[in-house]
Protein backbone atom coordinates (compact mmCIF):
# COMPACT_ATOMS: atom_id res chain seq x y z
CA UNK A 1 0.00 0.00 0.00
CA UNK A 2 1.06 3.35 -0.61
CA UNK A 3 0.13 4.51 2.47
CA UNK A 4 2.61 1.97 4.31
CA UNK A 5 5.66 3.01 2.12
CA UNK A 6 5.52 6.42 3.13
CA UNK A 7 5.46 5.94 6.74
CA UNK A 8 8.57 3.28 6.24
CA UNK A 9 10.37 6.49 5.21
CA UNK A 10 9.30 8.36 8.10
CA UNK A 11 12.38 8.61 10.69
CA UNK A 12 10.43 6.41 13.45
CA UNK A 13 12.09 9.08 16.09
CA UNK A 14 9.55 11.75 15.18
CA UNK A 15 7.70 12.90 18.22
CA UNK A 16 4.25 11.99 18.84
CA UNK A 17 2.78 15.28 18.79
CA UNK A 18 3.77 16.16 14.87
CA UNK A 19 2.01 12.42 13.53
CA UNK A 20 -0.87 12.55 16.16
CA UNK A 21 -2.98 15.41 16.55
CA UNK A 22 -1.96 17.18 20.50
CA UNK A 23 -3.22 19.99 21.40
CA UNK A 24 -0.78 22.77 22.65
CA UNK A 25 1.68 20.14 21.34
CA UNK A 26 1.21 19.87 17.64
CA UNK A 27 2.02 23.05 15.40
CA UNK A 28 -1.34 25.18 15.45
CA UNK A 29 -3.29 23.53 17.75
CA UNK A 30 -4.21 26.06 19.93
CA UNK A 31 -6.61 29.18 19.69
CA UNK A 32 -4.07 31.88 20.43
CA UNK A 33 -1.42 30.47 17.54
CA UNK A 34 -4.48 30.16 15.24
CA UNK A 35 -6.73 33.74 15.75
CA UNK A 36 -2.72 35.35 15.35
CA UNK A 37 -2.15 33.18 12.18
CA UNK A 38 -5.10 34.32 10.45
CA UNK A 39 -4.91 37.93 12.24
CA UNK A 40 -1.69 38.34 10.66
CA UNK A 41 -3.06 36.66 7.40
CA UNK A 42 -5.43 39.68 7.20
CA UNK A 43 -3.41 42.36 8.00
CA UNK A 44 -0.60 41.10 5.37
CA UNK A 45 -2.94 41.18 2.63
CA UNK A 46 -4.75 44.18 3.49
CA UNK A 47 -0.98 45.88 3.87
CA UNK A 48 0.24 44.73 0.48
CA UNK A 49 -3.35 45.87 -0.85
CA UNK A 50 -1.61 49.83 0.56
CA UNK A 51 1.50 48.78 -0.58
CA UNK A 52 0.72 48.19 -4.03
CA UNK A 53 -1.72 50.92 -4.09
CA UNK A 54 0.68 53.30 -6.38
CA UNK A 55 2.45 50.66 -7.81
CA UNK A 56 2.18 48.66 -11.06
CA UNK A 57 0.78 44.63 -10.72
CA UNK A 58 3.63 42.46 -10.35
CA UNK A 59 2.82 39.26 -12.18
CA UNK A 60 4.88 36.54 -10.05
CA UNK A 61 3.53 33.97 -12.80
CA UNK A 62 6.63 31.60 -12.13
CA UNK A 63 6.29 31.58 -8.29
CA UNK A 64 1.86 31.43 -8.44
CA UNK A 65 2.51 28.11 -10.66
CA UNK A 66 4.68 26.74 -8.85
CA UNK A 67 2.58 27.22 -6.03
CA UNK A 68 -0.53 25.94 -7.68
CA UNK A 69 1.66 22.87 -8.63
CA UNK A 70 2.55 22.11 -4.99
CA UNK A 71 -1.34 22.24 -3.80
CA UNK A 72 -2.65 20.82 -7.00
CA UNK A 73 -0.50 17.57 -6.34
CA UNK A 74 -0.55 17.47 -3.22
CA UNK A 75 -4.12 17.86 -2.79
CA UNK A 76 -4.33 14.55 -5.45
CA UNK A 77 -1.35 12.76 -3.27
CA UNK A 78 -3.72 13.01 0.09
CA UNK A 79 -6.62 12.27 -1.70
CA UNK A 80 -5.26 9.10 -2.64
CA UNK A 81 -3.76 7.80 0.26
CA UNK A 82 -6.80 9.03 2.17
CA UNK A 83 -9.35 6.62 -0.18
CA UNK A 84 -7.14 4.23 -0.34
CA UNK A 85 -7.41 3.74 3.75
CA UNK A 86 -11.05 4.24 3.74
CA UNK A 87 -13.03 2.48 0.60
CA UNK A 88 -12.13 -0.87 1.48
CA UNK A 89 -13.94 -0.19 5.31
CA UNK A 90 -16.82 2.10 3.77
CA UNK A 91 -17.16 -1.29 1.27
CA UNK A 92 -17.14 -3.90 4.05
CA UNK A 93 -18.95 -1.99 6.68
CA UNK A 94 -21.11 0.37 4.98
CA UNK A 95 -20.69 3.00 7.70
CA UNK A 96 -19.96 6.81 7.81
CA UNK A 97 -19.09 7.78 11.36
CA UNK A 98 -16.06 5.73 12.31
CA UNK A 99 -12.77 6.77 10.83
CA UNK A 100 -10.17 8.89 12.18
CA UNK A 101 -7.30 9.85 10.26
CA UNK A 102 -5.84 12.34 12.40
CA UNK A 103 -2.16 12.49 10.49
CA UNK A 104 -3.91 12.99 6.94
CA UNK A 105 -6.24 15.50 8.71
CA UNK A 106 -3.05 17.44 10.34
CA UNK A 107 -1.68 17.56 6.41
CA UNK A 108 -5.05 19.19 5.31
CA UNK A 109 -5.08 21.12 7.60
CA UNK A 110 -1.18 22.77 7.04
CA UNK A 111 -2.41 22.99 3.59
CA UNK A 112 -5.15 25.70 4.38
CA UNK A 113 -2.40 27.31 5.67
CA UNK A 114 -0.47 27.25 2.86
CA UNK A 115 -3.53 28.04 0.47
CA UNK A 116 -3.58 31.62 2.33
CA UNK A 117 -0.80 32.36 -0.23
CA UNK A 118 -3.27 32.55 -2.91
CA UNK A 119 -4.66 36.03 -1.32
CA UNK A 120 -1.26 36.91 -1.10
CA UNK A 121 -0.58 36.93 -5.00
CA UNK A 122 -4.35 38.32 -5.52
CA UNK A 123 -2.56 41.15 -3.56
CA UNK A 124 0.53 41.74 -5.06
CA UNK A 125 -1.03 41.19 -8.81
CA UNK A 126 -3.87 44.34 -7.80
CA UNK A 127 -6.56 41.89 -8.09
CA UNK A 128 -9.89 42.81 -6.10
CA UNK A 129 -10.18 40.80 -3.16
CA UNK A 130 -13.69 39.78 -3.08
CA UNK A 131 -15.02 39.12 0.58
CA UNK A 132 -15.78 35.50 -0.49
CA UNK A 133 -12.10 34.38 -1.38
CA UNK A 134 -11.17 36.00 1.97
CA UNK A 135 -13.96 34.93 4.28
CA UNK A 136 -13.68 31.32 2.77
CA UNK A 137 -9.75 30.59 2.94
CA UNK A 138 -9.76 32.17 7.06
CA UNK A 139 -12.79 30.23 8.05
CA UNK A 140 -11.92 27.28 6.22
CA UNK A 141 -8.32 26.50 8.37
CA UNK A 142 -10.51 27.47 11.52
CA UNK A 143 -12.77 24.74 10.26
CA UNK A 144 -10.06 22.31 10.03
CA UNK A 145 -8.90 23.50 13.38
CA UNK A 146 -12.11 23.05 15.06
CA UNK A 147 -13.12 19.39 13.35
CA UNK A 148 -9.23 18.20 14.57
CA UNK A 149 -9.74 19.12 18.60
CA UNK A 150 -13.47 18.29 17.92
CA UNK A 151 -11.98 14.56 16.36
CA UNK A 152 -14.97 14.58 14.20
CA UNK A 153 -15.03 11.37 12.78
CA UNK A 154 -17.21 12.09 9.94
CA UNK A 155 -14.82 14.74 8.51
CA UNK A 156 -12.91 12.01 5.84
CA UNK A 157 -16.21 12.85 3.79
CA UNK A 158 -15.80 16.70 3.70
CA UNK A 159 -12.05 16.33 3.59
CA UNK A 160 -12.08 14.02 0.30
CA UNK A 161 -14.67 15.79 -1.61
CA UNK A 162 -12.67 19.46 -0.73
CA UNK A 163 -9.53 17.69 -2.08
CA UNK A 164 -10.63 16.80 -5.29
CA UNK A 165 -12.35 19.89 -5.86
CA UNK A 166 -8.87 21.40 -5.00
CA UNK A 167 -6.59 18.69 -7.54
CA UNK A 168 -8.85 20.23 -10.68
CA UNK A 169 -9.36 24.03 -9.12
CA UNK A 170 -5.22 24.24 -8.20
CA UNK A 171 -4.79 23.29 -11.46
CA UNK A 172 -6.70 25.42 -13.52
CA UNK A 173 -4.65 28.23 -11.57
CA UNK A 174 -1.36 27.12 -13.13
CA UNK A 175 -2.41 26.43 -16.24
CA UNK A 176 -4.46 29.74 -17.04
CA UNK A 177 -1.21 31.56 -15.62
CA UNK A 178 0.68 29.80 -17.89
CA UNK A 179 -1.67 31.11 -21.00
CA UNK A 180 -3.84 28.17 -21.77
CA UNK A 181 -7.47 28.93 -22.10
CA UNK A 182 -9.73 26.49 -19.87
CA UNK A 183 -13.29 26.59 -21.04
CA UNK A 184 -14.74 24.64 -17.76
CA UNK A 185 -14.55 27.47 -15.10
CA UNK A 186 -17.95 27.85 -14.97
CA UNK A 187 -18.58 23.93 -14.16
CA UNK A 188 -15.93 24.11 -11.23
CA UNK A 189 -17.54 26.70 -9.65
CA UNK A 190 -20.66 23.99 -9.86
CA UNK A 191 -18.73 21.23 -8.44
CA UNK A 192 -18.06 23.44 -5.43
CA UNK A 193 -21.46 23.91 -4.76
CA UNK A 194 -22.30 20.47 -5.15
CA UNK A 195 -19.24 19.46 -2.84
CA UNK A 196 -20.98 21.86 -0.26
CA UNK A 197 -24.50 20.46 -0.73
CA UNK A 198 -23.32 16.53 -0.47
CA UNK A 199 -21.02 18.01 2.38
CA UNK A 200 -24.35 19.38 4.28
CA UNK A 201 -26.49 16.61 3.93
CA UNK A 202 -23.27 14.30 5.56
CA UNK A 203 -22.80 16.53 8.56
CA UNK A 204 -26.21 16.86 8.95
CA UNK A 205 -26.58 13.63 9.38
CA UNK A 206 -23.63 13.01 11.32
CA UNK A 207 -24.47 15.65 13.74
CA UNK A 208 -28.62 14.19 13.73
CA UNK A 209 -26.87 11.26 14.65
CA UNK A 210 -25.10 12.47 17.70
CA UNK A 211 -27.93 14.20 19.24
CA UNK A 212 -30.46 11.21 18.66
CA UNK A 213 -28.34 9.02 20.30
CA UNK A 214 -27.23 10.85 23.37
CA UNK A 215 -30.63 13.00 24.16
CA UNK A 216 -33.09 10.95 21.99
CA UNK A 217 -32.86 7.97 21.31
CA UNK A 218 -36.55 7.36 21.01
CA UNK A 219 -36.23 9.52 17.33
CA UNK A 220 -34.69 7.22 14.12
CA UNK A 221 -30.58 7.03 14.15
CA UNK A 222 -28.44 4.42 13.36
CA UNK A 223 -25.70 5.02 15.99
CA UNK A 224 -23.46 7.78 16.80
CA UNK A 225 -21.18 9.62 15.16
CA UNK A 226 -18.62 10.60 17.90
CA UNK A 227 -17.26 14.01 18.27
CA UNK A 228 -17.26 17.26 19.92
CA UNK A 229 -20.82 18.78 19.92
CA UNK A 230 -19.47 21.97 19.47
CA UNK A 231 -17.22 21.64 16.46
CA UNK A 232 -20.31 19.58 15.05
CA UNK A 233 -22.92 23.01 15.07
CA UNK A 234 -19.56 24.81 14.27
CA UNK A 235 -19.39 22.95 11.04
CA UNK A 236 -23.16 22.69 10.31
CA UNK A 237 -23.05 26.58 10.51
CA UNK A 238 -20.14 27.25 8.54
CA UNK A 239 -20.77 24.99 5.72
CA UNK A 240 -24.31 26.50 5.19
CA UNK A 241 -23.12 29.84 5.10
CA UNK A 242 -20.24 28.51 2.39
CA UNK A 243 -22.65 27.15 0.22
CA UNK A 244 -25.43 30.35 0.16
CA UNK A 245 -21.97 31.78 -0.72
CA UNK A 246 -21.03 29.75 -3.84
CA UNK A 247 -24.66 30.20 -5.21
CA UNK A 248 -24.72 33.73 -4.97
CA UNK A 249 -21.52 34.12 -6.03
CA UNK A 250 -22.28 31.91 -9.19
CA UNK A 251 -25.37 33.70 -9.64
CA UNK A 252 -23.30 36.96 -10.13
CA UNK A 253 -20.89 35.76 -11.83
CA UNK A 254 -22.52 33.52 -14.71
CA UNK A 255 -26.37 34.56 -14.29
CA UNK A 256 -26.39 38.25 -14.16
CA UNK A 257 -26.51 40.01 -16.89
CA UNK A 258 -23.70 42.48 -17.88
CA UNK A 259 -23.70 45.30 -16.87
CA UNK A 260 -24.49 47.98 -20.01
CA UNK A 261 -25.96 44.61 -21.71
CA UNK A 262 -29.06 46.55 -22.40
CA UNK A 263 -27.61 49.59 -23.59
CA UNK A 264 -25.28 47.76 -26.00
CA UNK A 265 -28.12 45.73 -26.92
CA UNK A 266 -29.69 49.26 -28.16
CA UNK A 267 -26.93 50.25 -29.75
CA UNK A 268 -26.92 47.04 -31.80
CA UNK A 269 -30.05 47.06 -32.54
CA UNK A 270 -30.58 50.86 -33.58
CA UNK A 271 -27.17 50.40 -35.54
CA UNK A 272 -29.19 47.07 -37.72
CA UNK A 273 -31.74 48.95 -37.79
CA UNK A 274 -30.30 51.66 -39.34
CA UNK A 275 -28.67 49.57 -41.98
CA UNK A 276 -31.90 48.17 -43.00
CA UNK A 277 -34.28 51.37 -43.18
CA UNK A 278 -31.97 54.01 -43.53
CA UNK A 279 -29.16 56.41 -42.52
CA UNK A 280 -31.60 58.75 -40.62
CA UNK A 281 -34.15 56.12 -39.19
CA UNK A 282 -31.38 53.79 -37.83
CA UNK A 283 -30.14 56.71 -35.77
CA UNK A 284 -33.91 57.28 -34.31
CA UNK A 285 -34.53 53.73 -33.25
CA UNK A 286 -31.09 53.36 -31.61
CA UNK A 287 -31.36 56.17 -29.75
CA UNK A 288 -34.64 54.92 -28.65
CA UNK A 289 -33.66 51.94 -27.76
CA UNK A 290 -31.01 52.76 -25.41
CA UNK A 291 -33.72 55.51 -23.68
CA UNK A 292 -35.54 51.50 -22.37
Amino acid sequence: MLADFLLSVVPASLPTHLTSYVPGKTPLSTNAEVFTTLASYLAIIFGVQAYMKNKEPQKLNTLFMAHNVVLSSGSLLLLVLMLEEILPIVWRDRCLCRYRMEFYYMINYYFKYLELLDTVFLAFKKKPLAFLHVFHHSATALLCYSQLGGKTSISWTVITLNLSVHVLMYYYYYATAGGKRIWWKKYLTSMQIVQFVIDLFVVYFGTWQHFTYRYKPQMPHVGDCAGSETAALFGCGLLTSYLGLFINFYIQTYKKPAKGSKATNGHANGNANGHANGHVNGKTNGKAVKAE
